[in-house]
This record gives C-alpha cells, sequence and structure tokens, in this order.
C-alpha cells in the first residue's frame, strides 16, 4: 500500500474514532438515564426503551471499533 493510501486510511480512522467517542457519550447518557430511573418505572415501557437504546449503541460501538481494528490491520499489512 502507497504512503497516500495509508495517509488516507489514518485519516478515516481518525473521523471513526470522533465518532466512535460521540456515539460512547450518548451511550452512556442514556445509561445513566436509564440507570436513574425511579423504582417504579423499573420494567416500565420507558425503561425497556432506554434499555434496548444502550444496547443498541453498545452493537453500534462494537462495529466501529471492529471497522477500525480492520483499518488499522490493513494500514498495518
Amino acid at each position: 500500500m502507497n504512503k497516500q493510501r495509508r495517509t488516507t486510511l489514518n485519516q478515516i480512522n481518525d473521523l471513526i474514532a470522533s465518532v466512535y467517542e460521540d456515539l460512547e457519550s450518548c451511550k452512556d447518557q442514556e445509561e445513566e438515564y436509564r440507570d436513574n430511573m425511579p423504582e417504579n418505572l423499573q420494567g416500565s415501557e420507558r425503561y425497556e426503551k432506554a434499555d434496548d437504546a444502550v444496547n443498541m449503541l453498545e452493537e453500534a460501538l462494537e462495529s466501529l471499533q471492529q471497522a477500525m481494528d480492520n483499518i488499522q490491520e490493513v494500514i498495518e499489512s
């Protein structure tokens, strides 16, 4: 792989890392919202939606991490 493509891939990885941080912040906020719900709302539809959102955001974070790992592997090969 030539230097120009490596540079482009590094820039893409940096962009994904920035998105990852923003998404992680959103996930943390939603998790805090869910965890701080009053006990009488736990098990409610609102709680379940927040829990589902946290789970989906965690999956999205895992996908972004996998993408960054794959790009890094290409850069290093």
